[in-house]
Parts: C-alpha cells; sequence; structure tokens
C-alpha cells in the first residue's frame, strides 16, 4: 500500500499519456546536485560519519578480504599495493569496457574478472555480502574523486543503450526514469524529496533496506515500483545504465558508501 501510495503521487507529477515530444539529447540536471543533497540533515549527518556511516561495516570487511589470500593463491592486496597498481581513485572511471572480453564491466565486474584470472577463485554472486563488501571497498577508495567515464568506441553503443533505457516509459504505469530525476527533481514525493538519480553514493546503505546494496538493486526497485518486470543483476540493461548514469553525473564526485533513504 505504501509504494502503491507514492507511485500515485509520482502520478500526480507527470502525465501518463504517450509522450511524443523528442527527449533532449545528452541533458543532464542544471545544476547538478547529487543524491546527498537531498536528504535530511540528521541522514546526510550519518552519511558525514565514518564511525556511525553503517557502510562502513562492509568496507571494513572489504579491507579483511582484500588482504585474505587463498590457498595456493595470492591475495589482491599483492598486486594493488603502495609498489603495484593503486587503486586510489579507480572506481570513478567505472563502468568501462574491459580490453580483454570487450565487454561492460562494473566494479562488481572487474572484482570478479581479477578473482576468475588471477586468482583461481570462482566469481562471487551478485548482491553476496563479500561482493558488496569488496565492492565498497574498492569505491571508498576512491572517496572524493570526481566522476569520469569513457563512452568512446565500444562503450558508446552500451551508453546509447542506458540513455534509451532511461528515457522509455515502461510498467503499468507507464513511467521513465527521466520524468522523475530529470522532469521533476526537488519537488516532493510524500515525505522525501526527487533527487536527480545519480548513483555517486552506491554501493549504499538505504535505510529502507536497512542493508547495503548495490546500485543494481536500486535499478531493480525502480522498476518494480512502476510495475515493470525487473532485469537480473548484471544484465547488460542494467549495466548500461550505470555508464549513463555515470556519464550524466560527470560533475560530481564518487560518496561510497553512501547513506540513503
Amino acid at each position: 500500500m505504501k509504494r502503491l501510495a507514492a507511485i500515485s503521487a509520482i502520478l500526480s507529477l507527470v502525465a501518463c499519456q504517450p509522450d511524443t515530444s523528442p527527449a533532449p539529447a545528452d541533458s543532464a540536471p542544471d545544476p547538478l546536485k547529487s543524491g546527498y543533497d537531498f536528504l535530511q540533515a540528521q541522514t546526510q549527518a550519518l552519511q558525514d560519519d565514518d564511525f556511525a556511516n553503517p557502510g562502513f561495516l562492509w568496507v571494513d570487511r572489504g579491507e579483511a578480504l582484500f588482504s585474505e589470500a587463498p590457498a595456493d593463491g595470492k591475495a589482491c592486496s599483492t598486486c594493488h599495493n603502495d609498489d603495484g597498481l593503486s587503486l586510489a581513485g579507480a572506481a570513478a572511471h567505472y563502468p568501462q569496457i574491459d580490453e580483454e572480453s570487450g565487454d561492460l564491466v562494473n566494479i562488481e565486474g572487474r572484482i570478479n574478472l581479477c578473482r576468475t584470472r588471477h586468482q583461481g577463485l570462482q566469481p562471487l554472486e551478485y548482491e553476496s555480502d563479500d561482493l558488496l563488501a569488496l565492492t565498497a571497498y574498492t569505491a571508498s577508495l576512491s572517496r572524493g574523486a570526481p566522476i569520469s567515464v569513457d563512452i568512446e568506441g565500444a562503450a558508446a553503443n552500451w551508453y546509447a543503450r542506458g540513455r534509451d533505457y532511461f528515457e522509455t516509459r515502461r510498467g503499468q504505469f507507464n513511467l521513465a526514469c527521466t520524468q522523475c530525476h530529470d522532469d521533476n527533481w526537488g519537488k516532493k514525493l510524500r515525505g522525501d524529496t526527487i533527487s536527480q538519480g545519480h548513483g555517486t553514493g552506491f554501493p549504499a546503505y538505504r535505510l529502507e533496506w536497512q542493508s547495503l546494496g548495490s546500485l543494481h538493486r536500486r535499478l531493480r526497485d525502480c522498476d518494480a515500483g512502476v510495475r515493470a518486470q525487473p532485469r537480473d543483476y548484471g544484465s547488460d540493461d542494467y549495466l548500461a545504465v550505470e555508464l549513463y548514469l555515470a556519464k550524466r553525473a560527470q560533475g560530481l564526485t564518487l560518496e561510497a558508501p553512501g547513506v540513503r533513504r
């Protein structure tokens, strides 16, 4: 009932007749604002305090896993240390094309590629505590780094696919992401303020979930909210949307682990 009431409030902000007007080309909200800017003061304070921010429970676990060597293998820290490949700022440039496979990968995908290619390990399941922890730790090393992703070359089609998904109406409520996060950001939806929909705080601890979750979990929630069929975690559609959102957020900085409602 709570979700239905929220959707009804959205419908009061947007018209549900078919949209025949052309979508703006590669537009982003102006001025750019992080989801943090739309939080209540006490939630902002929770994110700002590394001791109180619940996301750091996963960051701490991720740091331990990062230095943990599997049997007959090597730890992540063996390669990624002060003398090797630094991860400072790296997460701000994902998703990106993996040169070996030609596929688009996000941080979760890169972690699993490292496990299978360099550690002789099985990939971790999406949304598992271990993958969330390693992702949160890796992302935390780039807090404050400006978002900057490449959408040229092989990434161009992925970017276009993500933009199309963001701008396409779907579900029984016939709503597109852009109608809330471009057209109506800053307006009230029940007790919350509609944000611009940037993923800069993810993986994030959502108070609604009482847990840390990935950006793909948030996208699944949005699709379910408009009564559309959610895509699978790690799906090509959600990877494409993640790339589009990262480019759309260029000019903002990475905040993970964020706290969101």
